[in-house]
């Protein structure tokens, strides 16, 4: 039996992970960055400029938007320590889209590496 640590595994020797050194310019040359994780952790703090797409709505989401459809487009994935982004790719290779990386480390490593973060600003009630 095969244990959520195998299926990671297993899926991280089939696809295409950046480092956090280099993933600022795959962002940047990506046309669409996803976080894969719950829409809490997304509101806790997220890099700039991604988009929220949970892991267990992702291949709808993306089936359905026609915007995010197109088999070509450049995708940059992450998650909170690269484990379902790295599952996320690889269903999105299977469904046919070619040029999928996840960010080896996810947002633990972006965040320690001291990158940007973007934390949403509640209002003030004074």
């Amino acid at each position: 039996m095969k244990t959520a640590h195998d299926l990671v595994t297993a899926a991280k020797a089939r696809i295409h992970e950046v480092d956090v050194e280099n993933a600022e310019a795959a962002i940047h040359d990506a046309d669409v960055l996803i976080d894969v994780r719950e829409a809490d952790e997304f509101h806790a703090g997220h890099i700039p400029g991604a988009i929220n797409i949970p892991r267990g709505l992702l291949e709808f989401k993306l089936s359905n938007d026609p915007g995010l459809s197109a088999r070509d487009r450049k995708l940059v994935l992450y998650c909170k320590n690269s484990g379902r982004s790295a599952l996320s790719a690889c269903s999105l290779q299977e469904m046919g889209y070619l040029q999928v990386l996840s960010i080896e480390g996810g947002f633990e490593a972006w965040s320690a590496a001291g990158k940007a973060v973007a934390s949403p600003q509640l209002p003030a009630f004074d």
